[in-house]
């Protein structure tokens, strides 16, 4: 076990982040009215699918198979959960519902698919290719939108290395990390079809995993600016204002907002003589 810390001195309130689990867990996503939320625990070495109640903290596993699952990602209405599911190397998109039942694979199979999120009205998924087939350099990956009733892939955003894309909540713009250069990795919003797509961290460090906040207005997103490991930080929707949330031991990163806007849970990882492993947090988002 360990807490994170606030930052000694900062321009604006820094939050303490609030350990969520107490063993081996992480990508924590709450379902979209935060009364229950799906994440990964490695169980036999395989990264498997639970539900976890967040009111009791009571948690079950819904996937079984021999298999790793990763990326979970909730329908708007709650009904289904979108993850990756590797096995023999293969990386597929699939579905489920809450209970592990209604198994149904959405991704080509001719693709290696990473990162699934569900655009607003839950008719579609983003998601990209897999960025990592050659560790550890990255490879080209594209954003593709895929129609769940008619399984028509339509690409999004093509060209170098282009990953985590999630639509806004009104369903006008597409947050994504795009890699520049060899160390360099930025968030990026461009409109709903891939078009104008613009940088708004411009920033050195390495950055990644946007997340939306409920109302459009804030953009969730981990990075190792002015620090030597990942912490998560937010920053406004044009870029600006960019703020850290949580001062962290460890590795924070895939940010995750809940469904009112006031929290956003985290996995971090760290090793040392007392903990190797990744827990998942919560902090509290400061008042504007």
């Amino acid at each position: 076990m360990f807490a994170a810390t606030a930052a000694a001195a900062q321009d604006r309130p820094v939050a303490y982040a609030r350990q969520v689990t107490a063993s081996y867990a992480f990508d924590l996503a709450p379902a979209p009215d935060e009364k229950q939320a799906v994440l990964i625990r490695v169980i036999s070495g395989r990264e498997q699918l639970f539900l976890r109640h967040m009111d009791t903290g009571a948690e079950r596993q819904i996937s079984f198979d021999d298999a790793d699952h990763e990326d979970p990602a909730w329908s708007p209405d709650g009904s289904r959960i979108a993850f990756v599911l590797i096995k023999d190397g293969h990386k597929v998109v699939h579905l489920m519902r809450p209970d592990g039942s209604g198994l149904e694979k959405v991704t080509p199979a001719t693709q290696s698919a990473i990162h699934p999120s569900f655009t607003p009205d839950g008719k579609a998924i983003l998601y990209c290719t897999d960025d990592d087939l050659r560790p550890p350099e990255k490879n080209e990956s594209q954003i593709y939108s895929i129609d769940l009733a008619t399984k028509h892939v339509t690409t999004l955003i093509s060209g170098g290395v282009n990953t985590f894309p999630v639509m806004s909540p009104d369903g006008r713009r597409i947050a994504f990390r795009r890699i520049i250069g060899e160390m360099n990795s930025e968030i990026f919003v461009a409109n709903a079809d891939g078009s104008n797509a613009k940088n708004l961290t411009k920033h050195w460090s390495y950055e990644g995993w946007p997340a939306w906040s409920p109302d459009g207005k804030t953009i969730a997103f981990a990075g190792n600016r002015g620090n030597a490991g990942y912490q998560v930080f937010l920053m406004d929707a044009d870029g600006g204002n960019v703020r850290l949330l949580a001062a962290t031991e460890g590795r924070g990163t895939a940010p995750k907002w809940g469904a009112d806007g006031r929290r956003v849970y985290f996995t971090v990882c760290r090793q040392s003589q007392e903990h190797k492993g990744c827990d998942v947090f919560m902090a509290d988002v400061p008042k504007s």
